[in-house]
């Protein structure tokens, strides 16, 4: 959506064009002045945020103009459903912030859709092919050039009857026939050239179980589901847009059977189609998704590096972010490929908002405070938020042994090093000011230890303890701390648009997608903090405790970084 001001001076949001065209229908008195919408998506994986374009659309519709909309589970193709993925569409969903009407089923209509398919067949309006798939297809014909009808086009309709029945039964030969559409074979709109409306599948269904052994095909089911639950308006993407014409010729043709002719109250759902949502460096294919799920190319399809909802979710995503987001590239007529750099400055933008602050060493090396005494420690106030300060505050146990990031420290600094060096002061966060006095060495050259000393007068919030040095770094205590596995996410595939590119997908993975460190420290008050809650490593990133994170093995997910590195990718 975009922003514009109104008199007043007070800024509002304007209409998409979707919204534009429902807001027309209303005015107009279409539908009695009624409004609804439904998300249907097929449960036949985990929703992707492109999936989350849609949701935010379909229910933000019906929310804007005061209408309903309801989830509808697609489930015509029992091979590759089941429940858990069910299950995870709701969840998805409500963490989105969205609430349904109702939840339906595409199988809650069989027994009507079956209904209406022997209607056509009685009528003339479909026909049991016997044909190979193989070769149904080669007598589709091209966009130019029209199909070839084919050889069981016309036989008589009891014996299209017989063997339509026939199909929804357990002795049935799976795809030694289809019941087909009796339409036009020499249509440009290659989805009218006698589309196949039924097919044989034995496997059970999640809902019906061995009920059913013909199923219908989503062109059959979908417009005439929408159509027996009252939907005014089907809002979905553009590849639907050449099968419009198909979607209203089987609800002419399911009016016709109900002997609905009246034209001027036409209650039908009105279908509009806006643009997908594309991203850099990732694919929208569930069957590829799929795929990098089932050959262990990920953890699951919950992994923080696929574009999942859930995947999304654990690795520390806001469902606000994904809304602004969504919001901010809008919906058009026109397909783009958007930035992954504009999802990550989103997430960041919110994140700075709510994540509390927290210390934690990916990297690290042992500072030695020389001059504090043995065995004293000291409990510093860390704030939670300086964004809000409603989130309070915490304590950070300061003490003479402590972990920094490595790379906060170098022995021969160049002029315009502002962190750690021999004889350089820095100021340690919520602490003191110390001036490094020393390292040592192993035999390998490598610094094992620094050490420095600490100004007693420069306690943060001191009086007086306001002498300005250039660093400042984080810090944990080496005995007030917890040993914790960090995760760091990069991009999943190597090339920008790899649905573009006409190589197997799996060539194109990003072997550097993800990169586990193995002994990291965080204070105690981090150590705490559950899947959910929204975290900033001070100075490194945004980060959330995993699903797996125990009080014995902690384990938290880089969600993004404090600056956009997409950048640099793309240079």
């Amino acid at each position: 959506m975009t922003v514009n001001e109104n008199p007043t001076g007070e800024q509002k949001k304007s209409l998409s064009f979707v919204e534009q065209l429902v807001a027309e229908d209303l005015a107009a008195g279409k539908n009695g002045g009624k409004i609804q919408t439904r998300f249907p998506p097929e449960p036949n994986g985990f929703l992707h945020i492109g999936h989350a374009k849609a949701i935010l659309m379909d229910f933000g519709v019906a929310e804007k103009f005061g209408g309903v909309c309801n989830l509808r589970l697609d489930d015509t193709n029992p091979s590759k459903e089941n429940d858990e993925y069910v299950q995870n569409i709701l969840n998805d969903i409500k963490w989105l912030g969205c609430h349904w009407g109702n939840v339906y089923y595409a199988s809650d209509y069989f027994q009507q859709l079956w209904d209406f398919a022997v209607w056509m067949i009685e009528k003339g309006y479909a026909y049991v092919d016997e044909q190979t798939s193989e070769e149904i297809a080669k007598q589709k014909g091209t966009p130019t050039e029209p199909g070839v009808e084919s050889p069981y086009r016309n036989r008589p309709v009891e014996e299209n009857l017989k063997l339509f029945r026939k199909m929804n039964t357990a002795e049935a030969v799976e795809g030694s026939m289809v019941l087909r559409a009796k339409l036009d074979m020499a249509n440009p709109n290659m989805h009218f050239r006698d589309p196949i409306i039924y097919r044989i599948i034995h496997i059970p269904h999640h809902r019906t179980g061995t009920k059913w052994h013909a199923y219908p095909m989503y062109d059959f089911a979908h417009g005439q589901s929408d159509f027996f639950e009252g939907v005014t308006h089907s809002i979905c993407t553009l590849e639907f847009v050449p099968h419009r014409p198909l979607y209203d010729k089987f609800i002419d043709l399911l009016k016709e059977m109900r002997g609905e002719t009246d034209n001027i109250n036409d209650f039908r759902p009105r279908q509009i189609e806006f643009n997908r949502l594309n991203l850099t460096y990732t694919m929208m294919s569930k069957r590829k998704l799929l795929a990098l799920v089932e050959e262990g190319f990920v953890n699951g399809w919950d992994d923080p590096r696929m574009p999942t909802v859930s995947g999304m979710r654990r690795r520390g995503y806001s469902p606000e972010s994904i809304r602004k987001f969504i919001d901010s590239i809008g919906y058009t007529k026109f397909d783009a490929l958007n930035d992954m750099a504009l999802l990550e400055a989103a997430v960041r933008e919110d994140l700075n908002k709510k994540a509390l602050r927290v210390s934690a060493v990916l990297n690290p090396v042992k500072l030695v405070i020389t001059n504090y005494p043995e065995g004293q420690q000291e409990e510093m106030i860390a704030v939670n938020n300086p964004e809000n300060e409603a989130d309070g505050t915490h304590t950070i146990t300061f003490s003479r042994n402590l972990w920094i990031e490595r790379d906060d420290f170098m022995e021969d600094a160049p002029k315009k090093f502002f962190r750690l060096s021999i004889d350089k002061e820095v100021r340690l966060k919520n602490a003191y000011i110390i001036r490094c006095t020393g390292c040592t060495k192993d035999a390998e050259g490598n610094i094992t230890e620094i050490q420095a000393e600490y100004d007693p007068t420069s306690k943060s919030g001191m009086e007086g303890a306001n002498r300005k040095v250039k660093g400042t770094l984080h810090w944990v205590s080496a005995d007030h701390c917890q040993e914790a596995e960090v995760r760091i996410y990069d991009r999943l595939f190597n090339v920008e648009n790899p649905s573009a590119d006409e190589r197997d997908f799996r060539e194109l993975l990003n072997p550097e997608s993800l990169k586990v460190i193995e002994k990291c420290y965080v204070e105690d008050y981090a150590a705490k903090m559950q899947p959910g809650q929204y975290l900033q490593f001070q100075r490194i990133g945004y980060f959330m405790a995993d699903i797996t994170s125990t009080p014995n093995h902690l384990v938290f997910n880089k969600t993004v970084g404090l600056k956009d590195t997409w950048a640099k990718h793309n240079a």
